[in-house]
């Protein structure tokens, strides 16, 4: 369970989600498996009692001691220091609640995230993402795994996946109902025309259309798009290359970002970041610096002046 731990560093392993989303249950499944035994003991922090309890005989067993917090103020460096002084853990497991934004988690300078996986109750993911999403992003921004169950019966699976993917784009986001994990997840219909020679994606349609072309090379390879963007230019870049892209609100309005791909243009030298263009151009997938690997490459086939969007991309 995750990448190989220093011994100077006390590894932290963050389980979230809101309150009866799955997170004990999860841990429980988590802590019996043969690949998460550990020699030495085992610290397991608490901060939200729901209705399934941890079986004494599973904490006796591996060695694992459950500590319970009860708010956020409690959840210090100092205090965290005081419980690895006191249970002496190889590791330590944290369940969180999902009421206390994950942005105030302070840890001591020898604790590290080695791992961090978000439970969600996909029966009630709608209501969260309406009222809470600023709690939301803050939990999945970071996360490695994401953990949706109880899916029966959601038809627009496709739509939750790009909400996800929004607020991280390198999670994995899993599916579950009560059969176990959905592989193959319907998709949804795109507000654009695919089969068109030239796909034309709207300004409604942006958000959609740039999650999903990071997500499904195989369906966009070589597929030619037009959309109107702001440039975006940097000295990093290579010569002849821009970023044509909008303003997204991925969650609240604190996480407001730029989202667009690289787009080589010969028009590119004569463009002004900030200044509106309308891009036609072929998608390619490649290795880009920026990207940390292989994402999607636009070769200009046209660049125009066009008039601004005023509205930002939402999820």
């Amino acid at each position: 369970m995750g990448p190989e731990i220093e011994d100077d560093v006390m590894p932290l392993f963050l389980i979230n989600g809101f309150l009866e989303a799955g997170k004990t249950t999860f841990l429980q499944f988590t802590m019996s498996q043969e690949y998460f035994q550990a020699e030495g003991r085992t610290l397991l922090i608490v901060c939200e009692e729901g209705d399934t309890e941890y079986d004494p005989e599973l904490l006796s067993r591996t060695r694992t001691s459950a500590v319970y917090v009860d708010s956020l103020a409690e959840l210090t460096p100092a205090r965290l220091e005081e419980l690895e002084i006191q249970y002496n853990p190889e590791r330590v497991l944290m369940e969180w609640n999902g009421m206390w934004n994950q942005d105030e988690l302070r840890l001591p300078k020898d604790w590290v995230v080695y791992q961090q996986v978000t439970i969600l109750d996909g029966s009630t993911l709608d209501l969260y993402l309406k009222n809470m999403k600023p709690l939301l992003g803050a939990m999945v921004r970071n996360s490695e795994l994401v953990i949706c169950n109880r899916c029966d019966g959601i038809q627009d699976l496709e739509g939750y996946r790009r909400t996800l993917l929004a607020m991280n784009s390198r999670a994995e986001i899993v599916f579950e109902d009560e059969q176990g994990e959905i592989s193959e997840v319907s998709e949804a219909d795109l507000p654009y025309d695919m089969s068109a020679d030239v796909i034309q994606i709207g300004p409604e349609a942006y958000g959609i259309w740039y999650i999903d072309c990071m997500d499904k090379p195989d369906r966009y390879r070589d597929k030619v798009v037009e959309f109107t963007g702001m440039v975006l230019k940097s000295p990093e870049f290579p010569k002849n290359y821009f970023v044509p892209g909008r303003m997204a609100m991925t969650c609240c309005e604190a996480d407001m970002t730029f989202l667009g791909y690289v787009c080589k243009a010969r028009e590119a030298r004569h463009l002004e970041t900030r200044q509106w263009v309308r891009v036609r151009a072929r998608i390619a997938y490649e290795e880009w610096k920026d990207y940390g690997g292989v994402g999607p490459v636009l070769y200009a086939e046209s660049v125009e002046p066009a008039e601004p969007i005023p509205d930002v991309v939402q999820f």
